[in-house]
Parts: C-alpha cells; sequence; structure tokens
C-alpha cells in the first residue's frame, strides 16, 4: 500500500471525511471537513467517492513525501503547490513521482486547504468516518511529523478536469433562521458592526461585536444542538457551531445558519466583517 510520509505537518493538520451521521444521540459530534463544497470538489479531480477522506490544512500548509507514484489535488484556501521545489497547479489534478515531495504552502487567502490522494486516505474508520473529531479525540489525531498516512486502492473513477468553487469571503454574510429560544432576546444580531474572533476553531465561530440584548436572564437545561447553531452565551457574542460542535448545550439558541453557508465560514480568517441576514423558514 502506498503511503504518505509526514516530513512538515504544519500548524493544523487532520485527516477528513463527510463525517459521522447519525449518532449524534450517543453524543459523537458530527465532524468532517468544515469547507464541504471544497473537499468534495478535490475528491471529484480525481475520480474519488464523495466520501474519499482527505487532509484538512489550517492557514499554514503541510509537507508530505510519496511512497509511490500518487495523483493529488489541493481546493479550498489558495495556496501554492509544489512538487520536489518545482511549481505545481492548485485546484488541478497533480502527479506526484515516488519519493518526491509534496508540498503545500501558507493559504494566500482563506483558512483551510483541501489535499484529496486518488484511492483516498485509508486510515481506520471509526463509527463510519475517517474524520479527526478535536473535540472528542476521535479518529486520528492531528498529523506529527513521522506520521504515516496509508493510501487507499480503490481504483478511482472519471475526474473532473475543472470544480468551480467561491473564493474566501472579503466580508462573511451568514443567513440566520430562527431559533428555538429567539423569543428570549430584543431582537437579532445587529446587521453589521461584527468581526470573526480569532477564537473560531474547529468547534465555533466566534465572533466580536456589539453584544446581543436579552429580554430573558437565566439559563436552559442542556438540549440537542444543530450543525450552524447560533448559540449567545452571558457575554452576548453570538458563536455558530461548526463540525466539531458538542451535541447538547445549555445556552439560548437564537438562531440556525444555513448548512450552505457554513463552508464560507470556514474560510473566514480573523478579523474578517461579519454580517447575519435574517431570513423566514
Amino acid at each position: 500500500m502506498a503511503e504518505l510520509l509526514v516530513v512538515r505537518p504544519g500548524p493544523l493538520t487532520t485527516v477528513q471525511d463527510l463525517g459521522r451521521r447519525g449518532v449524534a444521540h450517543l453524543g459523537v459530534p458530527r465532524a468532517g471537513a468544515l469547507d464541504e463544497p471544497a473537499l468534495r470538489a478535490a475528491n471529484r479531480l480525481l475520480g474519488n467517492p464523495p466520501e474519499a477522506a482527505g487532509l484538512e490544512t489550517t492557514l499554514g500548509g503541510t509537507a508530505l513525501r510519496a511512497s509511490a507514484p500518487l495523483l493529488v489535488a489541493v481546493t479550498g484556501a489558495p495556496a501554492p503547490v509544489r512538487v520536489d521545489g518545482r511549481p505545481a497547479a492548485w485546484g488541478a489534478a497533480v502527479r506526484v513521482p515516488a519519493g518526491a515531495l509534496l508540498e503545500v504552502g501558507a493559504a494566500t487567502s482563506g483558512v483551510r486547504s483541501y489535499l484529496a490522494v486518488a484511492g483516498g486516505i485509508a486510515v481506520p474508520p471509526v463509527l463510519g468516518s475517517r474524520s479527526a473529531d478535536l473535540l472528542s479525540g476521535l479518529g486520528p489525531a492531528p498529523l506529527a511529523e513521522g506520521d504515516r498516512l496509508p493510501v487507499g486502492t480503490v481504483r478511482p473513477g472519471p475526474a473532473a478536469e475543472l470544480v468551480p468553487l467561491p473564493g474566501p469571503p472579503r466580508e462573511l454574510v451568514l443567513g440566520l433562521l430562527p431559533g428555538p429560544h429567539a423569543d428570549w432576546f430584543a431582537g437579532p444580531p445587529p446587521g453589521a458592526g461584527y468581526r470573526v474572533a480569532a477564537a473560531s476553531n474547529r468547534i465555533g465561530l466566534r465572533t466580536e461585536g456589539p453584544p446581543v440584548a436579552r429580554r430573558h436572564g437565566g439559563e436552559l437545561p442542556s438540549e440537542g444542538m444543530l450543525l450552524g447553531a447560533v448559540q449567545v452565551p452571558p457575554d452576548g457574542l453570538p458563536v455558530v457551531f461548526l463540525a466539531d460542535h458538542p451535541t447538547t448545550g445549555g445556552y439560548p439558541v437564537i438562531g440556525v445558519v444555513p448548512r450552505a453557508d457554513l463552508a464560507a465560514a470556514a474560510q473566514a480568517r480573523p478579523g474578517t466583517p461579519l454580517r447575519f441576514v435574517p431570513r423566514r423558514r
């Protein structure tokens, strides 16, 4: 079986697929790629099935050495790609010879790049997924120098030559469907004045800006949480739950961000202006 040897793991690089479905009742988060369309696009460029596992890098890229000839693709946040020091294509299939060093550089915009390899990253699945879950600790640990990642032997199918994707947002616009506790607040979050906070991570996108005024004090018993749920903790600053979010929570939920808007949230750098736009169901 072919392998990728981790030469430089980068600030945070994890194995991700489409996540764990149908296990929230067990207290297990969904996990999976934060920018799911980007991972799907990388797999399409190689003819992989959509659920094939790849690598999600964070800002600083990664470097890997191939033990055998491989076909790879990088999508998501734009970043320089090199094979043995020579520039290679981003957003297209790239051949990597045996023994060659594949480098994904620091993102030039956005946050998370996705590296897919023909056949997929074949680490053992846990509860039906190969994804690393940073909240629960399920799945493979974030990459470390010297790790060896097995590559699957499944023969890829027809590949796409080009898969268009939107660029990282200069302003993050998130739709907001009414949440179960919208009546706890004087109104929805102000339409402007927010920024993406540096404390954001795979669990949640945190915000900086005007606190949301509450009508009711106190807190709630813990209840189930959805992907995209917008909790408002005591400081009044909304938190958008992302893929590694806890399955329960006790802060009131003012709204829910539609799933289609969450890929942009995955690529919004700290300091990016953020605007919530109320929507009806």
